[in-house]
């Protein structure tokens, strides 16, 4: 996201004049969640400031300014403000349109016998800032099967469900997410919910151009994960 990023931290870029942190906590406010854990590093302090004006949700910060630790490594030092239940993982790189109140959709799709992790997905092909093959295809029955080759539907969108339960044993350090992902997959345990709606993915700055014209063009419902 540079030079952007040179002198702001990348959740506190803004597309339409909002924050895309604030964009992703406005979301959850929507969806009911009443408490967030906001991860921290690189300009920490700005981050942190930013997020003393506000209350709902409630959040939480867990500092990573010693060592980043990457999206599971940053469940991991996070766990114990989750408890037990199922939680919301968010990426602040994707804002969204929809028609229909998709965290809602996706917290009563969940369904802890079947799933280990529940994914936003969106369409490949009328997505915003998507420049890659995709990477899931969906069973009838929601199940997600990893892109080997060609093409596929669906992208995930940086927004899903996932049990405490896969990370509860494992040692604090650097880890990667994606492996989760791809281990309940394997399992027939990693399952999707579509957008409706279009999906801007913004990493970069020409992303950034992007979804702001996207807004301009009239896609002011768009919100951001």
């Amino acid at each position: 996201m540079r030079p952007i990023t040179d002198t702001i931290p990348k959740p506190l870029v803004k597309v339409g004049g909002k924050t895309m942190l604030d964009h992703m906590l406005d979301r959850l406010e929507e969806a009911g969640v009443e408490r967030a854990v906001v991860n921290v590093h690189y300009r920490a302090d700005q981050i942190e400031a930013a997020l003393k004006g506000r209350s709902h949700p409630e959040v939480v910060v867990s500092d990573e300014r010693e060592l980043l630790l990457d999206q599971a490594g940053g469940i991991i030092k996070a766990l114990p403000e989750f408890g037990r239940e199922p939680f919301f993982i968010c990426n602040t790189d994707a804002l969204w349109q929809e028609t229909s109140p998709t965290l809602r959709r996706l917290a009563a799709a969940w369904d802890g016998d079947r799933m280990d992790v529940l994914l936003m997905v969106a369409s490949t092909d009328t997505s915003i800032g998507v420049d890659w093959d995709g990477d899931f295809s969906m069973a009838g029955d929601g199940r997600l099967i990893r892109r080997q080759e060609g093409r596929v539907p669906f992208v995930y969108a940086g927004v899903g469900i996932i049990k405490p339960a896969l990370f509860e044993t494992l040692e604090l350090r650097v880890l990667k997410l994606a492996p989760f992902f791809f281990a309940a997959a394997a399992q027939n345990r990693l399952f999707g919910v579509a957008l409706e709606g279009t999906w801007l993915h913004v990493g970069t700055p020409q992303a950034v151009g992007e979804a702001e014209a996207a807004f301009a063009a009239g896609l002011d419902g768009a919100e951001g994960g």
